[in-house]
């Protein structure tokens, strides 16, 4: 017999008539007996006249919550675990966009790396407020399917949808006829202006296809199928782990062919995560306009802070790029190579902090307020001992790596001063991951927000201006590098004293947090999926 404490009393005598059901639902113990029934045996003589009844009792196997995993065991073994299978795909599409430089850099035309480099700090912003609008779809989603409401689950998808679309496609259009010129302001001249522009001309038209795909892989991390929002990502960069080598060599387009490389990632992204949320978890029903307008507010109340959050990266970056070009192309395309291999060495950090937001929001949910510290303190430690290991690897393999992407001049110091010396640093970018994420499932996400934009600005700006004054292009990196480390310090200092006061704030726990990629240097958003 099925359904939920199910159960059914029969009269030996008449054998087949069920009893009626207490208004109650019936309580089980350990041994599958209802409280307050009297099993076989149990009646007295004289309850009932004539033979006396058999009583049977069937109930379904209890059925017990679903419980906190993260609540019990060793909170190092969680850490380890979720970063570790956080970090897989994560790496391999970081991976797939190193490839992507590389290919260009064995054309051998030190102004094309560094067009890569001017066109993916302006492809940075674009995909900064995509992340931030996703941020807000799948909030609403989660939200609506929190209270049982499916249908409005599926509005909210599908409004979601339409005001991505909306938005990308107005930025677009604002930003296309003047490529040209936003390059040049982040320092392009010349050839590599051209170049830069050039792709950008390509690929932004495409901006709204790869904003409807994260935000449909939104709405798949909405209802839990964080599985097949992984899926989006990877089928994606498969293809474009297929198509550029064979759009840039095989077909002899060189940085045209990555451009139009990119485009079919995007359809393929867009194709997969709607066929997911749409036809899989049927997520996506558009409203009419008045539905589309009431949905407008709670959209835009999410989207338009968790924008302006992550767009505190790119304004970074920006900087940072502006600052390089003035030493040239090389030390453009020196740092363009940094941004691709910066994810796929330390991929585990950035993974890090979404992996340690469950652990930390799960023991603060279940009063756990003591394994709130062993959770960020063994966090630091994981970024403690994994940093040196890389750092080293790094130090180790400098020189070859930057042969392998055919630096040279200024392009190479950068490359290998990064390994030698300024990887040490993501001791404390790690850190700041972390610390965002205990401020975010403690109920403090201003911090975070703070904290991203302090060390976008503050924690940049002056340290690179002098690096570049006094020391010249490593100088820049050395003091990208020094600014993380002061904000790094600060936010877990920080993170310590609001761990232990126990939050004293409900989590912020039905918004989600930004995708690791976010912090990533001239994202592609290929990764953006990814959690």
């Amino acid at each position: 017999m099925s359904g939920p404490a199910a159960c059914r009393l029969l009269d030996a005598g008449r054998g087949d008539e069920p009893w009626s059901r207490h208004t109650a639902a019936p309580r089980y113990s350990s041994h599958g007996e209802a409280a307050g029934l009297r099993r076989f045996g149990d009646e007295s003589p004289g309850d009932h006249a004539g033979p006396s009844p058999r009583v049977f009792i069937v109930s379904a196997p209890e059925q017990r919550p679903a419980q906190a995993k993260f609540v019990e065991g060793s909170t190092m073994r969680h850490v380890v675990v979720m970063t570790s299978t956080g970090s897989i795909g994560l790496v391999a599409i970081f991976f797939i966009d190193a490839l992507n430089l590389f290919y260009i850099s064995m054309l051998g035309v030190a102004e094309l790396a560094a067009a890569i480099g001017f066109a993916g700090t302006l492809m940075f912003f674009t995909v900064s407020v995509a992340i931030g609008l996703t941020v807000a779809a799948s909030a609403l989603v989660a939200r609506a399917l929190g209270r049982g409401d499916r249908e409005e689950a599926a509005r909210m998808g599908g409004a979601s949808i339409l005001f991505m679309g909306l938005v990308t496609v107005l930025m677009s259009a604002a930003i296309w006829p003047f490529l040209h010129d936003l390059v040049g302001l982040l320092g392009a001249t010349g050839e590599t202006q051209e170049l830069a522009a050039r792709f950008l001309r390509i690929v932004i038209p495409s901006v709204p296809l790869v904003a409807i795909g994260m935000c449909a892989a939104g709405i798949m991390r909405a209802v839990g199928d964080a599985r097949r929002a992984m899926y989006v990502t990877l089928a994606a960069g498969a293809t474009s782990a297929v198509l550029d080598p064979l759009l840039i060599f095989g077909f002899g387009l060189g940085l045209d062919g990555a451009a139009i490389s990119t485009i079919f990632y995007r359809l393929v992204l867009v194709g997969v995560g709607l066929h997911g949320a749409w036809r899989v978890h049927d997520l996506v029903r558009f409203p009419d306009l008045p539905g589309l307008v009431r949905a407008a507010r709670p959209f835009l109340a999410i989207g338009i802070p968790a924008t302006l959050t992550q767009i505190a990266t790119p304004v970074g970056n920006a900087y940072v790029t502006y600052e390089m070009s003035r030493f040239g192309d090389d030390a453009v395309a020196g740092w363009a190579i940094v941004g691709r291999l910066m994810p796929v060495a330390f991929g585990a950090i950035f993974a890090l902090g979404g992996a340690v937001g469950p652990i930390i929001g799960q023991n603060y949910g279940a009063g756990r307020y003591d394994r709130l510290e062993a959770a960020l303190r063994d966090s630091l430690i994981f970024i403690l001992l994994y940093v040196l290991v890389t750092w080293g690897v790094l130090a180790l393999l400098a020189v070859p790596i930057a042969a392998i992407f055919g630096a040279t001049g200024e392009a190479r110091e950068v490359v290998v001063f990064f390994c030698l010396f300024a990887a040490g640093s993501f001791l404390f970018t790690g850190s700041l991951f972390v610390a965002n994420a205990a401020f975010n499932n403690l109920g403090y996400a201003g911090y975070s927000t703070l904290f991203n934009w302090g060390r976008a600005t503050v924690g940049t700006v002056p340290f690179v201006w002098y690096g570049a004054t006094a020391y010249g292009s490593v100088g820049i990196v050395a003091g990208w590098a020094l600014g993380g480390v002061v904000f790094g310090l600060a936010a877990v200092v920080v993170a310590f004293r609001v761990v232990r006061r126990g939050g004293h704030r409900p989590p912020s726990d039905d918004v989600p947090p930004p995708p690791p990629a976010a912090h990533s240097p001239f994202s592609t958003g290929k990764a953006a999926t990814l959690q």
